[in-house]
C-alpha cells in the first residue's frame, strides 16, 4: 500500500497549492495570514508548479512566488525540518524577491509591497507564545513602523498541534480562524474526512484542499524526489535524536562523577542517573 502523502513535504505543498487549478487554495491560505489591507481577490503564480519542467526545477520547487491582484508579491515556504540560519535564509528570499521588481530605467516608485510566508513544522522562535508571528522593522524605541515593504509571517505548526493536545477527537471546538483550519489541514489530514467534517472545518476549500491530496498522482520522478525527500527527512530526525541521547548520555555521565566523588552508592548512582552498573564501573576505572 502507497503510504500517504504528507502536504508538509515541500513537493506535495506546491502541488497541492501552487497549480493554476488549484489558485483558490492559496488565496484562502494568503488571506487567511495578511492583515486586513493586503488581502487579494485574484493572484499570479509568478512560479507555478509544472509537472513537465519538473526535471529542471528540482532546486527551486520548493517555495511558491505569486503577485496579488493589488500588485503586492508573496513568497510562501513550507519548512519541515529545523535549519541553521533559517530567519537570514527567509530575508534572503524576501529581498530576491523585493529587489527582482526593479527593471532597468525603472523608479524605486514601481516597488511593491513582499510578504513573506514561512510555514515551519518545527518551533523556530522559543519565546513566542503564539504560533503565527508578523515581523517588521520598526524604530526600536517608539516602535514606529516606517519601512512599510517589509513583512514577514512565521506560521510554526509544532505550536499549533502543541495546542490542540493529544485528544484530537475535540480538533473542532479548537479552530477559532482560517488559519487554525488551514493548519489543521496541514497538520491532522489523516483525521478529516469530507463526510464528516466538525462545523469549523466544513468549508468547501478545506474539502477541496483534502480530495487534491486524496487523488494526488505522483510521475515516477515525481514520486522518487518525494520518497528521496522523506528519507532524507527520517536520517534527519534520526541524527538529531541520537545527537540528542548522547548529549543526555554525556550530561548523566557528569553527574555520576559528582556522585562517585561525594562517595555515594553504586546502585544509588545507577538508579538516580538511569546508567548501568557496567556502565557506572567502566567510568570509575
Amino acid at each position: 500500500m502507497t503510504e500517504k502523502i504528507n502536504p508538509r513535504v515541500g513537493l506535495a505543498f506546491k502541488k497541492i497549492f501552487g497549480t493554476e487549478s488549484n489558485k483558490d487554495l492559496l488565496i484562502s491560505l494568503i488571506n487567511s495570514i495578511v492583515g486586513e489591507e493586503d488581502q487579494v481577490a485574484d493572484i499570479t503564480l509568478l512560479n507555478p508548479y509544472n509537472q513537465k519542467n519538473f526535471k529542471n526545477d528540482k532546486l527551486s520547487i520548493l517555495d511558491i512566488k505569486a503577485e496579488g491582484n493589488n500588485g503586492k508579491k508573496f513568497n510562501i515556504e513550507i519548512q519541515i525540518t529545523d535549519e541553521a540560519d533559517y530567519d537570514k535564509r527567509a530575508l534572503y528570499y524576501w529581498a530576491k524577491l523585493y529587489t527582482g521588481q526593479l527593471k532597468e530605467s525603472e523608479d524605486y516608485s514601481t516597488l511593491e509591497k513582499v510578504i513573506g510566508i514561512h510555514i515551519l513544522n518545527f518551533t523556530s522562535i522559543p519565546k513566542a507564545q503564539k504560533y503565527h508571528n508578523v515581523f517588521h522593522i520598526t524604530e526600536k524605541e517608539t516602535g514606529l513602523k516606517y519601512f512599510n515593504e517589509l513583512e514577514l509571517h512565521t506560521i510554526e505548526l509544532k505550536k499549533f498541534t502543541d495546542k490542540l493536545g493529544k485528544d484530537f477527537g475535540d480538533i473542532g471546538s479548537k479552530i477559532k480562524n482560517s488559519l487554525d483550519m488551514w493548519s489543521a489541514f496541514l497538520t491532522r489530514n489523516d483525521l478529516l474526512k469530507t463526510a464528516k467534517l466538525p462545523k469549523s472545518l466544513d468549508d468547501a476549500l478545506v474539502k477541496k484542499a483534502i480530495e487534491v491530496l486524496n487523488v494526488m498522482n505522483f510521475s515516477d520522478e515525481e514520486r522518487e524526489a518525494y520518497e528521496d525527500h522523506l528519507k532524507w527527512l527520517r536520517i534527519e530526525a534520526n541524527t538529531l535524536k541520537k545527537a540528542e541521547e548522547k548529549g543526555a548520555k554525556n550530561q548523566s555521565l557528569e553527574i555520576a562523577r559528582s556522585m562517585f566523588q561525594e562517595n555515594l552508592p553504586i546502585e544509588q548512582i545507577a538508579r538516580l542517573t538511569g546508567l548501568s552498573e557496567k556502565e557506572l564501573k567502566k567510568l570509575q576505572e
